[in-house]
C-alpha cells in the first residue's frame, strides 16, 4: 500500500527515477550543509569591499609591527646632527627629524609599539571584562550587584584623567622604567579603565541567553556550570565582544598616541607615533612632515580597525543583512 503523504515516482520509457533529484516539500535537495552564525557572517563579509580593504591595511600594519626591517632597513633610534631637519631624499623618504634620525624608519618602527599596546590591552580587557560579565550575568543576585557596582566605580572615572593619574604615579618624571615596564604600565592603565564596558556587554548577552531552551535542557541533563558556560553560553555571547574588540583596537591605538603626546604614555627609547607627533609639533612650520607622516599612519591604522569592526558588526547582526 502506498503512502498517500508521499508523492509517487512515475517511470516513463527511457527515464529512470535517478535522473532527477528527489524533492522534499517541492524543492530539490542539495548537499550544502547548514551554516551557523559565523558561517553566515563569513559569507557576507566576503562580499563586502570594505572588509577586504580594511583587512589588507590591517595585515600591512601587522607586518610592519612584527617585521619592521622588511619595510625600513634604516636606523630608527640613532641619528646624526649633521642631517638635522634635512629634506626628503632617496636615503630618507620622509626626511630627517631634529636629531637627524630617519623619519620614515621611525614611522615604520612606531607601528610596533602602538599596535602591540593596543592588541595586548584589548586582549586583557576582553579577558577581565568578559570573565566578570559572565559571572555577574550567570550567577545573578548579590554577586551581580557587587560586580556591577564595582564596574560603575571604574566606569565613572574619566578615561584621560584616570590614565594620567595612573601613569604619572608609576611612570612620571624621575622614574627609570625600562622599555618593557613602560609598555606594560600603559597597557595596564588601558585595561583598568576600559573593562567595565566589556563587562556590561557580556553581562547583557548572558542575561539574554541563559534562559534559552538549550541552556535549560543542558541544565536539566545535569551539565555543570563550567560546561554550560564554556560549551553553550560563551560561544553564543561572543559576537558583541568580537565587534567591540575589533573597534577597540583602533581606539586603543589612538588612546596610546594621545597619552604619549601628553608625555605620560610611552617614552624614549620607545618609538611610537604619539611620541613622534609630540616631538614634531614645535617644528610644524619648518618641517610639517614630522607631524604629518606619523599622523597619517595613525589615522589610517585607526580607521582600518574601525572599518573592519563595522563590517563584522553588519555581518553578525541579522537585522542589517
Amino acid at each position: 500500500m502506498s503512502d498517500p503523504s508521499t508523492a509517487s515516482i512515475v517511470s516513463t520509457p527511457g527515464a529512470h527515477p535517478t535522473d532527477s533529484p528527489p524533492v522534499t516539500g517541492g524543492q530539490p535537495q542539495t548537499n550544502e550543509k547548514p551554516r551557523g552564525l559565523l558561517g553566515d557572517a563569513w559569507r557576507d563579509l566576503r562580499r563586502k569591499p570594505l572588509f577586504w580593504i580594511a583587512s589588507t591595511l590591517i595585515v600591512i600594519f601587522l607586518l610592519m609591527a612584527v617585521f619592521p626591517a622588511l619595510f625600513a632597513p634604516g636606523d630608527a633610534v640613532n641619528g646624526s646632527l649633521s642631517r638635522s631637519l634635512d629634506k626628503a631624499s632617496g636615503d630618507a623618504w620622509f626626511g630627517y627629524d631634529l636629531q637627524g634620525r630617519d623619519v620614515y624608519a621611525r614611522v615604520i618602527y612606531g607601528a610596533s609599539a602602538s599596535i602591540q599596546v593596543a592588541v595586548l590591552a584589548v586582549i586583557g580587557t576582553l579577558l577581565v571584562g568578559g570573565t566578570m560579565g559572565i559571572i555577574a550575568g550567570y550567577r545573578g543576585g548579590w554577586v551581580d550587584g557587587l560586580l556591577s557596582r564595582i564596574a560603575d566605580v571604574f566606569f565613572g572615572l574619566p578615561f584621560v584623567l584616570g590614565a594620567i593619574v595612573i601613569l604619572t604615579t608609576f611612570n612620571g618624571s624621575g622614574t627609570s622604567n625600562t622599555k618593557f615596564e613602560i609598555t606594560g604600565l600603559v597597557t595596564i592603565s588601558l585595561i583598568v579603565l576600559s573593562w567595565p564596558v566589556v563587562m556590561r556587554l557580556m553581562r547583557s548577552s548572558v542575561l539574554a541567553t541563559k534562559e534559552a531552551d538549550y541552556i535549560v535542557a543542558a541544565r536539566a541533563l545535569g551539565a555543570g556550570t563550567g560546561r554550560i558556560i564554556l560549551k553553550h553560553l560563551l560561544p553564543n555571547c561572543m559576537a558583541p565582544l568580537l565587534v567591540y574588540g575589533t573597534i577597540m583596537v583602533g581606539s586603543f591605538i589612538g588612546a596610546e598616541a594621545t597619552l604619549s603626546f601628553l608625555g605620560v604614555g610611552l617614552k624614549s627609547p620607545v618609538v611610537s607615533w604619539g611620541i613622534m607627533i609630540s616631538d614634531g609639533k614645535d617644528f610644524l612650520r619648518v618641517a610639517p612632515g614630522l607631524v604629518f607622516f606619523p599622523a597619517a599612519f595613525l589615522v589610517t591604522a585607526v580607521l582600518s580597525f574601525v572599518m573592519l569592526g563595522e563590517a563584522v558588526r553588519e555581518a553578525l547582526d541579522p537585522k542589517l543583512r
